[in-house]
């Protein structure tokens, strides 16, 4: 073998992540683009969450939801959260993964534009509480929120 390793049928390495430029990451100030998840602009800036619990709330059975009006027409917005109270991980990501889907479900009839809308797990309830009583807390909530 002429004093060389022999390399099999191995593939050249290649590295998976895009080059800088194609990763949007560039050194002007451009604003990130909001995170987009089926049809709805997801919340993702800690100041939004507080300028959310700010505002009014409604607690139900199974979550609590909090809204804000903002400034402006813009498409409403969505956050969710679970404290450690919920559970552990397995659990508070189920409790995220229903309130994402309820909050799929029915913003897109009963959402206004120009809010913002957080909806926070409680333990034990957002879990285990059957999905149709899931939708009629959070319509009850909608509805105390916007004034009805």
């Amino acid at each position: 073998m002429d004093g060389i390793a022999d390399q099999g049928n191995t593939p050249p390495a290649v590295s998976v992540l895009p080059a800088p430029a194609q990763r949007g990451g560039t050194s002007g100030s451009a604003a990130p683009a909001p995170k987009i998840r089926a049809g709805m602009v997801t919340l993702t800036k800690r100041r939004d969450f507080v300028a959310a619990a700010r505002a009014r709330k409604q607690g139900t059975q199974s979550m609590m939801v909090q809204g804000r009006r903002r400034d402006d027409d813009a498409p409403f917005r969505v956050g969710y959260t679970c404290s450690k109270k919920v559970g552990n991980a397995v659990t508070r990501n189920r409790a995220k993964r229903r309130l994402r889907e309820v909050a799929r479900l029915l913003l897109k009839d009963h959402g206004r534009p120009g809010w913002d809308y957080v909806l926070i797990g409680r333990a034990g309830e957002t879990t285990t509480r059957p999905f149709e009583q899931l939708q009629k807390d959070f319509l009850y909530a909608l509805r105390r929120i916007h004034g009805g």
